[in-house]
């Protein structure tokens, strides 16, 4: 059983569904969805749709579901301005499409997605939340759990459920909307020797990640600019396996630069489908 990544897709459902056509995945593989289904593309809820339909699809909540729950049950400062601002009319107007009652549904299913997941492969742990992570929190809880990540250590003894426990603990706010303060640093939970989880992540674009990770200005993008999956952070000290992955595609930047892509964590293979003009 293979386990499959995507995120951000942002309304662009067209996308979506070519990208998942090139992925191919089995029925008996498992497909995550880190967040950020709805907002600026032009089919929010027929991404949401498609996403509830497949065979094992799990899915995390993001910022812009965050807001999405927090303008319709009242649970946040958002307001509709600035919902509209970030993307939201479109989800807003397949929303008003809905009856009461599969509106109070689809708001009950979307407000009860997790912030956090973590997965195993054969070869390695992952970690899944929609933005990235406190990784200083994170060291100080696992290190009062009695696991040592110093000295270069990493996290390779930290079982999932320490792992769990951990992210538990983590502000909901950084989860959800954390980048410069993620990107930019190590988290040291991969060990000189090239062990520990991985933080698998979206949120940010991967068309301006150099400028939140401090990274040359053609990471982040292919041969023609458009979006990809981007590993970060290989070195020395991590045995130079990246204990980071951006696969926001930059889906929300529309055509011609934004894709969805879709990456298989057994291997790193990944898929793309571009965003094109009216989809």
């Amino acid at each position: 059983m293979a386990i499959y990544v995507l995120s951000d897709v942002h309304g662009h459902k067209a996308a979506l569904d070519e990208a998942l056509a090139l992925a191919s995945p089995g029925d008996d593989d498992s497909i995550y969805v880190l967040g950020d289904m709805v907002d600026r593309g032009p089919d929010p809820l027929g991404v949401i749709q498609l996403v509830r339909s497949l065979p094992n699809a799990r899915v995390l909540m993001g910022n812009h579901e965050r807001m999405l729950v927090d303008i319709l049950m009242g649970t946040g400062e958002m307001d509709n301005f600035t919902w509209a601002l970030n993307g939201g009319v479109a989800t807003a107007l397949g929303l008003d499409a809905l009856d009461k009652d599969e509106l109070a549904e689809l708001v009950g299913w979307v407000a009860a997605l997790p912030l956090y997941e973590v997965v195993d492969t054969e070869s390695r742990r992952y970690i899944l939340v929609h933005a990235g992570i406190d990784a200083l929190e994170a060291r100080g809880f696992l290190a009062t759990s009695g696991i040592d990540v110093s000295g270069g250590r990493g996290a390779a003894e930290a079982t999932r459920d320490d792992l769990l426990k951990m992210l538990a603990r983590q502000d909901p706010e950084t989860l959800l909307w954390t980048r410069k303060a993620f990107w930019m640093h190590p988290t040291w939970l991969v060990g000189e020797d090239g062990t520990g989880p991985v933080v698998v992540a979206g949120h940010t674009p991967s068309i301006v990640l150099a400028r939140y990770a401090g990274l040359d200005e053609d990471v982040g993008v292919d041969a023609e600019g458009r979006g990809c999956v981007v590993p970060v952070g290989a070195c020395a000290e991590t045995g130079g396996v990246a204990d980071r992955i951006d696969i926001d595609c930059s889906a929300a930047a529309g055509a011609p630069r934004g894709r969805v892509g879709i990456v298989r964590l057994d291997d790193g293979a990944t898929w793309y489908a571009a965003i094109k003009d009216g989809e």
